[in-house]
């Protein structure tokens, strides 16, 4: 059999493959410049970006949990600006398609300016609006928590930006379908799913929490079971692709997420422990269609026996 078609079409962006690394855990690529073959990924998704530069919340803001980790970095960046000029032409050094993430402190306004700024740039080949950050403590609530807010925020960017857009959605949330379809109404051409799960973590000598802002948001293998019945949830209600992640260890857990309804998926953790696994992980799902005799990826997308 010849090698299949691991090919993935986002809106207007197209993929090679579809493997990219989530948010926040890869930097700007130019941390792992020298360890991965970046131009083998399927896209490098930024990390969060805000109008002005955040300098993140206090330490400590990281710590293991069983099968995790808690993190509440608080969407350190350096601002709109310094990162046009200082980190994009390092993502730009990766080859492959470049997606935005970008967030709000505490205006919903702020998406606007930030996608109004990035329509401008070529090389941007999507954004993706980060709703759900749970580790910004001006929020009162996620806009990802109200599917209102959602909707608002959504179509209030799909006017200033003809790129491919992709909401960022909260597994902190009731019903995570309605989300997803306020979403998809508002002209979103994706979504992803799912964002950290809130939690917390006891130093019980000292009687304190092992992360400074107490509450932290999870993620890592322990999460996956959830984020794999989410992503099957959201398939069954929405026609626009779905995005997946939340403890992607390896080929197998990432197939986990194309039979539940994902057309593509973001490792994120993982990145932490082994800076080469998106590039393995690619090889395994090829691997795996060729062993089963399916020629295009597509192909096992919700193919899940139920």
């Amino acid at each position: 059999m010849k090698n299949p078609d691991l090919s993935v079409k986002i809106g207007k962006l197209k993929l090679k493959n579809p493997v990219m690394v989530a948010s926040g855990t890869f930097g700007y690529a130019e941390e792992f410049s020298g360890l991965v073959g970046l131009h083998k990924l399927g896209a490098v998704v930024s990390k969060t970006i805000t109008l002005k530069g955040r300098p993140g919340n206090t330490l400590p803001r990281t710590c293991e949990t069983p099968a995790g980790m808690l993190n509440s970095i608080g969407l350190e960046n350096p601002g709109i600006n310094k990162f046009i000029k200082e980190k994009l032409p390092v993502l730009r050094r990766a080859k492959a398609p470049i997606i935005v993430s970008i967030a709000s402190e505490n205006d919903p306004q702020e998406f606007v300016v930030l996608a109004n700024e990035l329509e401008k740039i070529r090389d941007v080949a999507a954004i993706e609006l980060n709703i759900s950050c749970p580790n910004v403590k001006t929020q009162k609530s996620l806009i990802s928590q109200d599917p209102e807010a959602t909707f608002q925020v959504v179509k209030a960017v799909r006017k200033v930006s003809t790129k491919t857009l992709i909401t960022k959605l909260s597994p902190n949330v009731t019903d995570i379908t309605q989300i997803a379809l306020a979403a998809q109404n508002a002209g979103s051409d994706a979504v992803s799913l799912i964002n950290t799960l809130l939690g917390m973590s006891i130093d019980v000598k000292a009687r304190k929490p092992k992360i400074a802002s107490i509450t932290a948001g999870l993620s890592g293998p322990a999460i996956r079971p959830i984020a794999v019945r989410m992503v099957w949830e959201a398939f069954q209600k929405i026609k626009i692709p779905i995005i997946g992640m939340g403890g992607i260890i390896d080929a197998s857990s990432a197939l986990e997420f194309f039979l539940a309804g994902a057309s593509a998926v973001a490792v994120g953790t993982a990145n932490f422990i082994d800076p080469k696994i998106s590039n393995t992980i690619i090889e395994g799902i090829r691997s795996y269609l060729k062993e089963n005799r399916v020629s295009h990826l597509e192909d096992i997308v919700g193919a899940l026996k139920a």
